[in-house]
């Protein structure tokens, strides 16, 4: 198999692993956007987050968690990261392997950099999106 992240997870390409369990494997991202950047992937090839199974995502999250804590989370809100998933080449995922992200941002020029172009909201349209999602949420349509 030539993905990247299969590669690593078999131990056929090094990584510096800081978690790993059955299902999700963590590990030091080589080209970080902050210290302590971290990736974390499904034990399992899928190449977009819809299509890993239930089980597999269920350890995404409580690895991010401790990830998080382990960089320096605390209740008083002084550590700041953000946790990024992307899908699809448009949405900026180079490896195809579903992967998410913990990075650190520590201060303004360090760490993930996005802008967010929000649009003035047409709440018909909204409306409209709303209840064709519900139906499909539904398994109606």
């Amino acid at each position: 198999m030539s993905c990247l992240f299969c590669r690593i997870i078999k131990g056929e390409i090094p990584s510096f692993k800081i978690y790993e369990t059955s299902k999700v494997y963590a590990f030091l991202d080589v080209n970080p956007l902050a210290e302590g950047h971290t990736l974390i992937i499904p034990k399992i090839h899928a190449a977009k987050m819809h299509e890993v199974p239930d089980d597999y995502l269920a350890d995404v999250l409580p690895t991010a968690r401790k990830i998080a804590l382990a960089l320096g989370a605390t209740p008083d809100d002084a550590f700041q990261y953000n946790i990024l998933q992307n899908n699809g080449t448009l949405a900026h995922q180079v490896v195809q392997h579903a992967h998410f992200h913990v990075i650190p941002k520590p201060n303004d020029a360090e760490g993930l950099g996005i802008g967010w172009p929000g649009k003035p909201t047409d709440f018909d349209a909204l409306k409209k999106t709303h209840e064709t999602l519900l139906k499909k949420m539904e398994g109606k349509l």
